[in-house]
C-alpha cells in the first residue's frame, strides 16, 4: 500500500513595525524568517508588515490561522510602550506553549543578556502555532537557531497529535489510573 505524501506545513510571516509599515525603514526581520522557514522545507502562504497596533495584530493572526500550520511574529517584543505584540497574541492564542518563549530566551540568553528584555509568547489557535520573535536580524537568526530543532516535531504535534505513551492508544498499564 503507498504511503500518502506529507503535505509541507504552511507558514506566515508577520512583521510588526511602525516604521517599517509606513516605508520608514526596510524589514529585515521577515525575509529572513521567511529564507530559513522556506529552506526548512516549510511553505510560505503569507507575509505582512503591520504597524505596532494590538488589535490589528490580533485581527491578522485570528485571520492566518485557520489556514496555516504556523505563524512566525517578528518586532513589538520589547519593553517599548508601542511594543504590543505580546499582548495582541495572547489576545489570539487559545493555549500557551510558554517553552517555547523560555527556550528561546533561556538559550539566546548565552549571546546577548538583552535577550532577558524579550516578552514574546508562543502558544496555539486550533491548529496553528504561533510564535513571537524579536525584530532585529541578529535576534531572529539566534532564536531561530534555537527553534529550528524542535519546529517539526511541534508542528507535527499541533497538526495531528502523537502519542507519547503506548497505554494512551489502549488504556493504561495494569495497576495506573491514568
Amino acid at each position: 500500500m503507498p504511503s500518502q505524501p506529507i503535505t509541507p506545513f504552511s507558514y506566515g510571516v508577520l512583521t510588526i513595525s511602525d516604521g517599517a509599515s509606513r516605508g520608514y525603514r526596510i524589514d529585515t526581520g521577515g525575509p529572513l524568517i521567511a529564507t530559513t522557514l522556506t529552506e526548512q522545507g516549510l511553505h510560505l502562504r503569507h507575509r505582512e508588515v503591520v504597524p505596532d497596533d494590538a488589535a490589528l495584530i490580533t485581527g491578522w493572526l485570528k485571520r492566518w490561522a485557520p489556514h496555516m500550520d504556523l505563524i512566525i511574529t517578528t518586532g513589538g517584543t520589547g519593553m517599548a510602550p508601542r511594543d504590543v505584540t505580546p499582548e495582541a497574541t495572547l489576545e489570539a492564542i487559545e493555549r500557551p506553549v510558554p517553552g517555547i518563549a523560555e527556550a528561546l530566551r533561556a538559550d539566546t540568553r548565552a549571546k546577548t543578556p538583552m535577550a532577558a528584555l524579550s516578552r514574546g509568547v508562543a502558544g496555539i489557535r486550533g491548529r496553528c502555532l504561533i510564535i513571537n520573535l524579536p525584530g532585529s536580524p541578529r535576534a531572529v537568526e539566534e532564536y531561530l537557531e534555537v527553534l529550528l530543532p524542535v519546529l517539526h516535531h511541534a508542528l507535527e504535534t499541533v497538526r495531528a497529535g502523537t502519542t507519547h505513551h503506548p497505554w494512551q492508544q489502549a488504556g493504561p498499564p495494569h495497576g495506573h489510573t491514568s
